[in-house]
């Protein structure tokens, strides 16, 4: 029998961003609301992600600024001191799950500390406590994943990589997505040694060919050495660290951080018994974002979707899920242009249409490629590249793009607002933008 306390119109499994966003969502929409979280509350991106992570790219952002005008204006280019910037990441990352449970309390929401497990379609137990709601919303998110190989108890996570008291003289980042990329960007500005192994020679996949190459050349530039077609089989102890071991390589290192990508925390919910079905890429949905079981949401990082698996989707997201549940929302949930990006050195950013897809269709798109690095934007500042590369339909409207340069993330966003409003030159060419800025400089790429 379930406590009359107990009973919820609807449950969020997930204290993260995308659960929050629709604990809130639903809340304003006078519904009676719990949210349950089984480990830290604000989730990934506040704790151990994105902000975090941003805090920390925020010295190398200085360093390379200095770096970039050595010798016109500056002399030496200090190392990041990175007891110091955690210390500082630390004030922020230190706040971020009691204030967050606060907050949902504070509006008149429940907060409830547990691991939760479906033992129907419409009840969870939370320490021997049995709950039941009208409708659940799963967002419990993603997790690191771990090689299967010997030795893979000695592989530091992000995770752990975010909070290191102090950085070895080197280090060994196992991958090369955009999490290696960014932290390898961060070990490096401190000084260390680093090394990015990856099992084939094709790094970040989903972003155009020839700009990877440009940025790996930057990165290299940095002094960070890439190894690639290494297929790494064990990491083994030894008298002054560990060792990565391949066929016919090997590589020593003070610590080993394992970025082969992320997989969605679903297995300690009994899904089954809710009949939600799932599998390893996570949780299936319909474009209303129901499971299997139509009572069942599911949102953020934790579904098997193609758009990207980002802190502002999950927002959305949550928003979309909170007007179904209201009866608000009749249609499937439409994604806009989502732009992505690699915080590396420099940025490496796209949106919308790709370039790969633009070549295969000749017919319907166009690209332009730019080279940006000597317009006055990048000049003034000395960066060492800036690229852009533009695409249009046959109605020259852009549709896509990728940028590679320092202020790649600013860039980004403009054209992702182009592109959403399908804004073409005469109405950028019509608006005064505070000059000189990369938006002044936005007439001249579309």
């Amino acid at each position: 029998m379930v406590k009359s306390d107990n009973k919820y119109d609807a449950i969020v499994i997930g204290g993260g961003p995308a659960g929050l966003a629709e604990a809130y969502a639903l809340k304003a929409a006078s519904k009676n609301v719990a949210v349950i979280e089984n480990y830290q509350w604000g989730g990934t991106c506040p704790n151990r992600g994105c902000d975090p992570k941003k805090m920390l790219l925020s010295g190398v952002q200085a360093r390379d600024r200095i770096e970039q005008l050595q010798g016109k204006g500056f002399s030496d280019i200090p190392w990041v001191n990175w007891t110091e910037l955690e210390t500082f990441k630390e004030t922020y990352t230190s706040k971020i799950p009691a204030g967050s449970r606060n907050g949902i309390v504070s509006a008149g929401i429940t907060a409830i500390d547990g691991e939760p497990k479906f033992i129907s379609t419409d009840q969870v137990e939370v320490n021997g406590e049995v709950y039941q709601a009208d409708n659940f919303v799963i967002a419990t998110g993603q997790r690191p994943s771990r090689l299967n190989i010997t030795g893979k108890e000695n592989l530091l996570t992000s995770t752990d990589f975010m909070n290191l008291k102090s950085m070895p003289k080197k280090i060994i980042f196992i991958g090369a997505g955009y999490i290696a990329f960014e932290l390898a960007t961060i070990a490096s500005a401190t000084g260390a040694e680093v090394h990015i192994v990856h099992h084939n020679d094709r790094p970040l996949k989903e972003f155009d060919a020839s700009y990877v190459d440009e940025l790996v050349k930057q990165l290299q530039y940095r002094g960070i050495n890439f190894h690639f077609n290494v297929d790494t089989k064990s990491i083994e102890n030894n008298t002054k660290g560990y060792t990565l071991k391949a066929d016919d390589f090997s590589l020593d290192s003070d610590l080993i951080v394992g970025a082969t990508g992320r997989i969605p925390n679903v297995e300690e919910l009994a899904l089954d018994r809710a009949n939600v079905k799932f599998d390893n890429k996570g949780i299936q949905t319909n474009d209303h974002l129901q499971t299997t079981n139509p009572k069942i949401y599911a949102i953020g990082d934790v579904l098997d979707k193609v758009a990207p698996k980002l802190t502002p989707v999950a927002g959305f997201e949550a928003s979309y899920v909170a007007s179904v549940i209201n009866g608000s929302q009749s249609h499937g949930i439409v994604y806009p242009a989502i732009p992505t990006l690699v915080y590396g050195g420099p940025e490496l950013a796209k949106v919308g249409i790709s370039t790969v897809e633009a070549k295969k269709d000749p017919d319907n798109y166009r690209v332009v490629d730019q080279d940006l690095t000597k317009w006055f934007t990048y000049y003034r500042t000395s960066e060492h590249v800036a690229k852009a590369k533009v695409v249009f339909d046959n109605d020259d409207q852009i549709v896509g793009a990728t940028i590679l340069s320092n202020e790649a993330d600013e860039v980004i966003n403009y054209l992702t607002i182009a592109i959403n409003k399908k804004m073409k030159h005469d109405k950028i060419a019509n608006t005064i933008f505070s000059y000189p800025t990369p938006a002044s400089d936005l007439e001249y790429l579309l």
